[in-house]
C-alpha cells in the first residue's frame, strides 16, 4: 500500500508546514514551530512527523540516543546487564498529536511507530529499551497505559524494555 493511499503515514520531518501545528501544550507547541529544525540539523533529535493526504501535520515524535545509570532500571532488567556506569537507550523526546486529531488514537499509533523504529534500529545503534519523557501527568498516564513503567528517580521518566518491543513486533 502506498503512504498516498492511507489516511495519515509517518514520516521524517522535511519542509512540512509546521505553523499550523498546535496540540493545546505551550512547551510542544513552541518546540515544534521553533526548534525541531535546528535539533534535527544539529543531530541533537531526529523529529518524524505523521501526516495526512495533503501531507499536513497531524503530530510528531523525535527519537534520540540516551544513556541510563544502572540504578534507574527495573531491577529485573538492571540483573540481567553488564554493570557498566552507563546502559544505551532510546529517548522518546517529545509526542505530541493536533488538537483536532486528538481522541482518534493517533496518539497510539505514533507510539507504535517511534517503538518500531526504536527496535528495528537496536540492531545498529544498541539500545536496552525506550525511555520517553512524559512531559504531565496525561502522558505519564499515556504511556502507563501502553506497559511503560516509572524510570528509577525521575518522575517525568518512563522505561519499556526493549524485550518487551520486541514481543509486539515479532
Amino acid at each position: 500500500m502506498s503512504p498516498s493511499s492511507l489516511p495519515y503515514y509517518v514520516e521524517p520531518l522535511g519542509s512540512h508546514d509546521r505553523a499550523q501545528f498546535t496540540c493545546g501544550i505551550p512547551e510542544l507547541d513552541q518546540y515544534f514551530h521553533k526548534q525541531i529544525g535546528q535539533d534535527s540539523k544539529r543531530n541533537v533529535a531526529a523529529p518524524f512527523v505523521m501526516v495526512d493526504r495533503e501531507s499536513r501535520v497531524v503530530g510528531y515524535y523525535t527519537l534520540s540516543a540516551y544513556a541510563l545509570q544502572g540504578p534507574d532500571l527495573p531491577p529485573a532488567l538492571a540483573r540481567k546487564l553488564p554493570r557498566y556506569p552507563l546502559i544505551p537507550a532510546t529517548f522518546l523526546g517529545r509526542l505530541a498529536i493536533g488538537l483536532e486529531h486528538q481522541g482518534q488514537k493517533l496518539g497510539a499509533l505514533l507510539l507504535l511507530d517511534a517503538l518500531n523504529r526504536s527496535w528495528k534500529n537496536a540492531d545498529v545503534v544498541a539500545s536496552v529499551g525506550v525511555v520517553a519523557e512524559a512531559i504531565n501527568e496525561t502522558a505519564r498516564k499515556f504511556y502507563l497505559r501502553h506497559e511503560f513503567s516509572q524510570l528509577g528517580s525521575h518522575p517525568g521518566r518512563v522505561f519499556l524494555p526493549m524485550e518487551t518491543i520486541e514481543k509486539l513486533f515479532r
